[in-house]
């Protein structure tokens, strides 16, 4: 009867045994059902994306990718307020110093005062280019075009660009440059236009218009006018007229002015009006063909591109002159950064892609590799496991039953 009810006893043992081991086969298999598919999900976009990459440049476009010869001369350089990265901006010494790098141009911006004379100022506060909260604070917060001549000839335009440092780059300064900069002041437009006149260098300005109550709110372009033609007497010819109001009533006044413009309006419209060069955001190239412009006789500047990089590009897109704050950097640029022949382009991309196509494949025959080597070891420790006979450990009696299954 002991007998019996031990291979009862037994055989329910190794039932659940079996049970659990089946159930544990079930799951394994069901795993490894799924893998195949998993690796397929992972696969098929990570080849859709390889190949994309491997042809995509046959479909890339960039300017500077072109036949030698092709390609236009370097775009001029125009100061943007000067040379601000070496001086402060919109002072003498920063126009100065933008001469002594050989910039074509001067670009600034000008304001009139409340009694009507036109000075250089790009903020409509004073707070940040000039110490008037340390002479006049309770006028800091007010709009420069309120101010008199004599309150603003007075200010220091020069120290707060030592103590700030606008520019993450700017080059050492000698005690000499530091000493000049500590000392500089607001310019005025006729002394700006008289120093460009006499170093032959093209001005570019944008012309604000006084605020509301200004004495000169409704006359100040007559106003600049005046200074331009009686005060400078600057060469006609280097004046860029830029701000399109009245400028019917500036053609009639000033016919020999070179008129530009801040917007791409028809080569039709442009012609119309005289005028011959545009005057553009870095932004726009990708939507102004500016050669289309070029074949009419209309040039474009682009404004502001400081990088060597981006300078390039406008180099590569046909660009006449940019306006820069780095005119001592553009100046040593002497070939564009991506030029590169259609030949030249063609046997890189080929042989980056042979060079993916051998590497590639052989990372997955190393990963194959490898994961073959470890099943082969896996299958062997698991034959090593196994009894003479064949059968698994988790079929043998246990030691503390097998006196019950004797008897």
């Amino acid at each position: 009867m002991a007998h019996v009810l031990l291979v009862i006893s037994g055989d329910s043992s190794f039932s659940s045994r079996g049970c659990h081991i089946h159930h544990g086969a079930l799951g394994l298999a069901g795993v490894s059902a799924f893998l195949p598919v998993l690796q397929v999900l992972i696969l098929t976009p990570y080849l859709v994306v390889l190949i994309y990459l491997i042809f995509v440049p046959l479909g890339m476009y960039s300017p500077c990718i072109r036949e030698k010869g092709t390609l236009g001369p370097k775009p001029a350089l125009i100061g943007h307020r000067g040379a601000p990265m070496l001086a402060p901006e919109n002072t003498e010494m920063s126009f100065a110093k933008t001469i002594d790098h050989g910039a074509i141009g001067l670009e600034t911006d000008v304001t009139i005062s409340y009694d009507g004379v036109p000075f250089l100022m790009h903020d409509h506060s004073l707070k940040r280019t000039t110490d008037i909260e340390r002479l006049f604070p309770f006028l800091r917060g007010e709009d420069p075009a309120y101010l008199t001549w004599d309150i603003l000839e007075q200010l220091n335009a020069g120290k707060w660009f030592l103590e700030n440092k606008p520019f993450y780059h700017m080059p050492p300064f000698s005690a000499e440059d530091e000493e000049l900069a500590r000392n500089q002041t607001i310019f005025k437009l006729s002394e700006f236009l008289t120093l460009a006149d006499k170093a032959n260098k093209l001005v570019l300005f944008d012309l604000y218009r006084p605020p509301r109550f200004h004495p000169y709110r409704n006359s100040w372009i007559t106003r600049t006018l005046e200074v331009l033609q009686e005060e400078s007497k600057i060469k006609p010819h280097l004046v860029l007229w830029l701000d399109n109001r009245n400028r019917g009533y500036v053609q009639y006044k000033a016919p020999k002015f070179q008129h530009i413009s801040s917007a791409a309006h028809t080569i039709e419209h442009l012609q119309k009006w005289k005028i011959g060069k545009l005057n553009l955001d870095y932004r726009r190239l990708a939507t102004v063909d500016i050669r289309k412009y070029a074949k009419a006789n209309i040039t474009t500047n682009l404004w502001v591109v400081s990088e060597p990089w981006l300078y390039s590009l406008a180099w590569c897109y046909g660009a006449e002159s940019v306006t820069t704050d780095a005119v001592q950097v553009l100046g040593n640029v002497s070939q564009p950064f991506f030029f590169l022949t259609p030949q030249r382009y063609k046997s890189i991309w080929v042989t980056t892609d042979l060079l993916a196509l051998f590497f590639i494949p052989l990372v997955f025959f190393a990963h194959w590799w490898k994961r073959k080597k470890k099943l082969q070891r896996a299958a062997r420790k698991d034959s090593l496991d196994e009894g003479p006979s064949g059968s698994s450990h988790g079929n043998r009696i246990a030691p503390e039953n097998v006196g019950s299954y004797i008897q």
